[in-house]
């Protein structure tokens, strides 16, 4: 298949009466079939078109996940406009500004919850002609008009134009640009990844090489639903199998939304999600807690649970072989009391998770693979549209980002792009039906990018003999020592926050230096329930001594002769550790949308500090920098 609207279509003859869209109203989920959709958005391209859209023309889209979200995108990809996804995340309004000026988005469609991101802007776009709003405001401007009379404009619009209609969105073909979808710009202006209708349909195809979805499966998307990975793996896979997606309960705020997602998950019961590092730890911190509020024994038997089912785990490629077979009968009996409750509170029906983003701490995956519900990793990046390899429920491998896609060629190169034998690292590049177009409006960044076909990843990575991709981190987030040598730091800071509970968030840094040093965030809330079983004072010197030796210890446990001493090479441990009282977030810029660290801002933030770390004084975790930050961290800072 093609384009998206043809996959659309025959998804529709396929299995028209299944439900698609899941929508929660007051106290339950409706459901809406594919039949139903279709109607929809047929009726709202039209009353597009009688809007004058016409092939080519840029329309943005700025909601939560909803129907109308789907609703609209098909929509605007039947009149063969393009469709500009944004992100709900952008707070800025210059964020939104550049988006829509540099698309040259001719109307905006967007929700009530995000309408007032645009309220002062949109007058300042002259190119900006419409604002169709999903939700009724209070009042209403001349630029704005209502989803529900632009639907109503194009019932009467087919009506008299049914063949003209037909005629436009049969037109459509591979090629033709379907989405520019936006990097989070986190160095410089943000760049318009172009992905065609057929880029979309060969990662589809690509994705469903992976695993089966057999149509009976169902999932909460979690993920923002212009997130490349939630906008293939999610959406369009489900829909090419016949499947369906339900929205997660839109709050009054980001935070009652959030809040809202276990009882949607509940609901739900989904058969499979979709996760990120971010909100993978936010699940697995959900279960610990509500494991330690049962009391020291159910905590001591739930990790005497999790230590046999590492062992007999493996990494998934060798589960249950050798020896490990005589673990079974205590695996399947912690399984019973234990981790089958676990289970049942994400609905009872969760099979797997599917990881997306390049890095997911090995601890945090075997966690999930004891519980029942592994989470398996995959790699992609929005320019592959985005998916391009993953492991899965048939074929696993811990710690790796799984095996490649159907119809992708893929090489690791040297700095010359010479191709590297098997087991060497070097950067990621790939070649297929996925690679994007190129960057909308920057040939110079879509020709250092794209060469001779090849999409140059900037991940670095390598692949195993086993036909496993690994990826390390991406080349521009390499730490240099002061012996030249290049290293990843992702893994380790992944490590670090994800295999302890008293790190939130941690950078480290080198840039040609004697050693490396870490920037640490601290969890205030573990850090006091541990001083409270220790008998002792937050805002006491001793209490606060005592919690800045205590995040020393959970590093020092990556040292010779301690737990994790063999996960990572000595000289990379940082030999020097600034603890901060701010948390990196979206708000302060620290974080992208995607909650990746923003390197550069940070560095660039604590430059200082960064430099007091290379000075002697600053080796004793007790420094008076330290004692300031977490000072201020316990008596509300943070």
């Amino acid at each position: 298949m093609q384009t998206i609207i043809g996959l659309f279509e025959e998804s529709v003859k396929k299995y028209g009466t299944n439900p698609l869209m899941l929508e929660k109203h007051k106290d339950q989920y409706e459901s809406t079939s594919y039949n139903e959709i279709r109607q929809s958005v047929i009726e709202f391209a039209a009353g597009l078109m009688s809007l004058g859209v016409v092939k080519g023309d840029r329309i943005a889209l700025l909601s939560e996940g909803r129907n109308d979200w789907v609703i609209s995108e098909l929509a605007v990809l039947y009149t063969g406009a393009i469709n500009i996804p944004l992100s709900v995340k952008l707070g800025d309004a210059s964020e939104i500004n550049f988006r829509l000026s540099h698309s040259g988005s001719r109307i905006i469609i967007i929700s009530g919850g995000q309408a007032h991101k645009i309220k002062t802007l949109k007058n300042e776009l002259p190119g900006l002609e419409k604002v169709i709003l999903l939700d009724k405001p209070e009042e209403m401007d001349e630029k704005d008009i209502l989803y529900e009379d632009v639907c109503e404009t194009g019932k009467n619009f087919l009506a008299k134009n049914s063949e003209k209609f037909e005629k436009t969105w049969k037109s459509i073909k591979g090629d033709d640009y379907a989405n520019i979808c936006y990097t989070s710009g986190t160095t410089a202006d943000p760049k318009g990844i172009i992905l065609s209708h057929r880029n979309y349909t060969a990662n589809i195809e690509q994705a469903r090489s992976l695993m089966d979805v057999p149509e009976w499966y169902t999932t909460l998307l979690i993920l923002p639903w212009d997130h490349a990975f939630a906008h293939t793996a999610g959406i369009y896979t489900l829909i090419a199998s016949g499947a369906s997606m339900a929205s997660v309960q839109v709050g009054k705020t980001p935070m009652e939304t959030l809040k809202n997602i276990p009882q949607n998950i509940k609901d739900i019961r989904p058969v499979f999600l979709l996760s990120v590092p971010a909100l993978a730890k936010n699940f697995r911190k959900n279960i610990e807690n509500g494991v330690r509020q049962k009391g020291k024994i159910a905590k001591k038997l739930f990790d005497a649970g999790l230590s046999v089912a590492y062992a007999y785990n493996g990494t998934g490629w060798d589960k249950g072989k050798g020896l490990r077979i005589l673990l079974k009968p205590l695996v399947k009996m912690f399984d019973k009391i234990l981790f089958s409750k676990v289970r049942d509170n994400f609905g009872g029906r969760l099979k797997f998770f599917i990881g997306g983003g390049a890095l997911l701490d090995i601890e945090l995956q075997r966690f999930f693979y004891a519980l029942g519900i592994p989470m398996f990793q995959g790699y992609g990046l929005s320019e592959a549209s985005p998916i391009i390899s993953s492991n899965s429920e048939i074929k696993h491998k811990l710690g790796s980002s799984g095996y490649l896609v159907s119809d992708l060629e893929l090489r690791i190169c040297d700095e010359d792009k010479n191709a590297l034998p098997v087991g060497e690292k070097g950067e990621i590049v790939i070649k297929g039906e996925n690679v994007m177009k190129g960057y909308w409006k920057n040939q110079e960044a879509t020709e250092s990018t794209i060469v001779d076909g090849w999409l140059y990843t900037g991940d670095m990575g390598y692949m195993d003999n086993d036909g496993f991709l690994y990826v390390l981190g991406r080349f521009k987030s390499l730490l240099i020592s002061d012996d030249g040598e290049k290293y990843s730091p992702e893994g380790i800071e992944e490590a670090f926050t994800g295999q302890s509970d008293y790190i939130d968030q941690c950078m480290l840094y080198n840039n040609q230096n004697p050693y490396t040093v870490a920037l640490i965030v601290p969890n205030k809330e573990s850090l006091k329930r541990w001083l409270k079983e220790k008998n002792l004072k937050p805002e006491s010197k001793e209490g606060q001594i005592a919690m800045l030796k205590l995040i020393e210890l959970e590093l020092n446990e990556y040292r010779i002769g301690r737990k994790y001493e063999k996960m990572f090479p000595q000289r990379w441990l940082p030999a020097s550790i600034g603890v901060l009282d701010e948390a990196f977030t979206e708000n302060n810029h620290l974080l992208n949308s995607t909650l990746k660290i923003v390197r550069g801002k940070i560095t660039e933030k604590y430059q200082d500090r960064i430099n007091y770390l290379y000075n002697l004084e600053s080796k004793d975790i007790c420094n008076q920098k330290n004692m300031e930050a977490i000072n201020s961290l316990i008596s509300g800072g943070n």
